[in-house]
């Protein structure tokens, strides 16, 4: 667990938090920071949008805090993004998940500590390429199809606890590596939005017996040339602790935007937390007369 002290903050009188499916407001206050809020940003698609809920915190009628959560099992990951202040706000009385994976910068994890308990864990990096940026690294690369699937889950079996459907590779995009007609090495994306011109790659993965040769920088340069024929950014996240992945990545011309967090939180607040105003409230009335 993570001990985080809380920063002065906003009154909070000033911060009023409510649930919105207002798309125009959210994809405006994303924008903002568009490369940390990627994932954010294309689940305001129509195919995503559905799977998700929002939070906003406003001051004065001006949006000043978003958090997301994607509907899926627990725990949920859950996106936090403005004034701690609002966040906290969110957490208390919109988006309040018993356990979640979160997504927030360093400086967020005060707001999510005062309603969860944080667990550790290593930084993140946020990586992004545009067009002028990318350098590609030419290679015997295949478009992986749905049907091959089963190869694709049977690599990422070896490091990956989650299995994926047929439908990752048939709505996203993935390219991989054979060597004497396995599959060695793979990369997609986790989520591409259109609308937005943005995608994020994911999934990148090269058999333990195959790695030093350059296999995943290019499969994720060969992901990453063919999203950028229709985004303005791809992003990528790569944990801090992982040199190797980070100057495969920088070789195609992916450059760090922040370091982030991603935990896995508790909510600490007891079932009884609910009922711990009204009943301060009757025993002072009570009191008072």
């Amino acid at each position: 667990m993570v001990t985080i002290r809380v920063a002065a903050r906003r009154e909070r009188e000033s911060i009023s938090a409510h649930e919105t499916t207002d798309r125009a407001m959210l994809r405006a206050f994303l924008e903002t920071d568009r490369l940390f809020a990627a994932y954010a940003l294309c689940d305001l698609d129509d195919r995503e949008f559905m799977r998700t809920r929002w939070g906003v915190a406003t001051s004065g009628g001006r949006p000043v805090s978003v958090v997301l959560q994607y509907a899926g099992n627990s725990p949920q990951p859950v996106f936090v993004m403005g004034e701690n202040a609002g966040i906290e706000a969110i957490l208390q009385n919109v988006i309040k998940p018993r356990t979640a994976y979160a997504a927030a910068r360093l400086e967020s994890l005060p707001a999510i500590a005062s309603r969860y308990r944080v667990d550790s864990g290593p930084q993140m990096v946020r990586m992004w390429i545009d067009r002028a940026h990318f350098r590609p690294f030419p290679a015997d690369v295949q478009r992986l199809l749905p049907v091959e699937i089963g190869e694709v889950n049977r690599l990422y079996q070896l490091g990956f606890a989650s299995w994926l459907p047929a439908s990752a590779i048939a709505d996203g995009l993935y390219y991989g590596i054979r060597v004497g007609g396995r599959l060695v090495s793979a990369a997609g994306t986790h989520v591409v939005s259109p609308s937005s011109r943005l995608a994020v790659v994911g999934n990148v993965m090269t058999h333990t017996d195959h790695r030093g040769r350059g296999y995943a920088t290019a499969v994720t340069g060969a992901v990453t040339s063919e999203l950028l024929r229709f985004c303005d950014h791809v992003v990528l996240n790569v944990r801090a602790d992982n040199p190797p992945a980070l100057a495969a990545y920088r070789r195609l011309g992916y450059q760090v935007h922040v370091s982030f967090e991603e935990r896995l939180i508790h909510r600490s607040e007891s079932v009884w937390s609910g009922w711990i105003g009204p009943i301060r409230r009757l025993f002072a009335a009570h009191k008072e007369s």
